[in-house]
């Protein structure tokens, strides 16, 4: 390279953000995702044997992917390629796979393929990296904030490792933000510059375990201050934030996270985390009527009559949100997220309607006995409906000592909790009272039919 050369790459480095320059060297270097980069974990280990294939990397931003792609070429002594699949077509896809044909055949090098969002490739793309991908002409990686499984063709799906990447934790966060102010070169070290714990504390956080973030939000804070040497304070770092916005798909892989989330932790009795889970899904612009019908669906589903006043404040919701809008509807679903994430719970219905419908649906179907059925035509009583029947408000307690089923089954099993645990000692009175009546017709057990 020409002292011109040098000079000209020394220029566009520096141009280079403060995430772009600290990216990691060497896979020693790389910050997180131990689970499957650590020692002894399927990635390392694949790595260190040199048996590196097709790769699938899923996560949110700012987690290593690109990263681990290039160290990855660099661990395997392999050609390193880039595309993203939002600006390049099949044109520029088969010249990669050309180029990287000819470099094994002539020197027996192999080729990493990196493709940005692959999941931005239509199914023709995606279908063209399939034969070398099988011939081992190249080692692909494929990065993609959406799920791979949803996103991208099985058939690619099933010829790579895929591996999740996780948000980078707050003690990560801090280890690269430290790196990137004692580094003279590539960081801020010739700046001077001393960072509080507290401000420190307050990137790391508010990241959200995205590496760019808090890089980016670092470079600001000391590029935008005159003062040598710096103090980074907290308050600097708060000025050095920007908005992020929410990661959210309104018809991907987030949204059913974010709603999976919202449910299952009103059905732990968490209204903290349900409140977290619901502001996400209003930050990012989530459908209200999504929201509510979820709401509807739990108070029955886990709430039931553990505390039937939950389905009625759910359906109250969903009238109070459309009535009113947003932003003024997010209280009527804070305070019926927090109701429901405080009552009592039951499945009992949920299992019950259940079980009934698999009886059902493997052939466990019986008559209706003929004293339930409809006597209200003419002929009915020369057939014997309705004979035997009785009116159950004419029975002592409104319970009339009768058969209903045509066999002993028991679906509803109220929980010992709530609303539920006054219908458990009710249900036991009522149910050993039509146990006493003998049905009229004989039928066939739904255990053994």
């Amino acid at each position: 390279m020409s002292l011109f050369e040098q000079a000209e790459a020394k220029n566009l480095d520096r141009a280079k953000p403060l995430a772009a320059r600290m990216r990691p060297q060497t896979l020693d270097e790389f910050v997180g995702q131990e689970h499957f980069l650590g020692e002894g974990k399927l990635l390392r280990r694949l790595i260190t044997a040199d048996r590196l294939g097709s790769v699938l990397f899923y996560g949110p931003p700012g987690c290593g992917k690109t990263t681990l792609a290039r160290l990855l070429a660099v661990a395997g002594r392999r050609l390193y390629r880039q595309l993203s699949a939002v600006t390049s077509g099949v044109k520029d896809l088969r010249a990669v796979l050309e180029e990287a044909r000819d470099e094994l055949a002539g020197g027996g090098r192999k080729t990493v393929l990196f493709i940005d969002e692959i999941h931005r490739f239509n199914k023709a793309q995606q279908d063209a990296l399939l034969p070398d991908v099988e011939d081992g002409v190249i080692s692909l990686v494929g990065a993609t904030t959406a799920n791979p499984f949803f996103a991208v063709n099985s058939a690619l799906v099933s010829r790579s490792q895929v591996f999740q990447f996780e948000p980078l934790s707050p003690e990560q966060i801090r280890t690269l933000l430290q790196r990137a102010l004692a580094e003279p070169h590539r960081g801020l070290g010739r700046h001077d510059v001393t960072i509080d714990d507290d401000a420190l504390a307050f990137l790391a956080e508010v990241s959200d375990g995205d590496a760019r973030r808090a890089l980016a939000a670092l470079e600001i804070g000391v590029l935008s201050s005159n003062e040598r040497p710096l103090v980074f304070t907290r308050r600097l770092a708060e000025e050095s934030v920007q908005r992020k916005a929410v990661e959210y798909d309104a018809t991907g892989d987030s949204h059913y996270d974010a709603a999976s989330a919202l449910i299952k932790s009103i059905r732990g009795s968490d209204p903290d985390a349900g409140m977290y889970w619901l502001a996400r899904m209003l930050e990012a612009g989530e459908d209200v009527r999504f929201i509510c019908r979820r709401l509807i669906i739990l108070a029955s589903e886990d709430i039931g009559n553990a505390d039937p006043h939950a389905l009625p404040l759910a359906m109250a919701a969903a009238d109070a949100c459309e009535y009113i809008g947003l932003p003024e509807c997010q209280l009527p679903l804070a305070q019926t997220v927090a109701y429901l994430a405080c009552a009592a719970k039951s499945n009992a219905a949920t299992v019950a309607i259940g079980e009934a419908r698999r009886d059902i649906r493997e052939g466990r179907l019986l008559p209706v006995p003929r004293h339930l059925r409809d006597a209200h035509y003419g002929g009915a009583k020369q057939l014997g409906h309705g004979e035997g029947y009785q009116y159950a408000h004419d029975a002592e307690g409104g319970v009339a000592a009768q058969d209903y089923l045509g066999v002993e089954k028991e679906y509803y099993r109220p929980v010992d909790r709530g609303f539920e645990r006054e219908l458990q000692q009710r249900l036991e009175i009522i149910r050993g009272k039509l146990r006493s009546g003998n049905p009229t017709d004989a039928a066939p057990s739904a255990e053994t039919e």
